[in-house]
């Protein structure tokens, strides 16, 4: 499609690549941060689908903060992400914004 309105880039060559996994959970598609309820020392950090990169810096201070907290975040909460909310009487979190 670009090549049609920039005939130059007919020129450009792949160089290299890279691929990987598309992680997401399949419920809310949402990351999921937090302890696992019934195995108490398994903490979850993942689930960010593409946007692992950008999300990885406050998503390793939550998981710190959870680690020195006795569980608890500090920062910002974000209680909403625990497993908890695929239990029964739990709530998904869906993005509105996201097509």
């Amino acid at each position: 499609a670009l090549y049609h309105r920039v005939p130059a880039f007919g020129e450009i060559k792949v160089k290299s690549s890279w691929a990987g996994f598309y992680e997401y959970n399949t419920v809310d598609q949402n990351a999921i941060i937090g302890f696992h309820p019934e195995m108490e020392n398994v903490l979850m950090v993942n689930g960010f689908s593409g946007h692992g990169l950008q999300m990885s810096p406050a998503a390793g201070r939550a998981a710190a903060e959870l680690i020195d907290n006795d569980g608890k975040f500090s920062t910002l909460d974000l209680d909403i992400f625990s497993f908890k909310r695929f239990l029964e009487g739990g709530k998904p979190v869906f993005e509105e914004g996201i097509v």
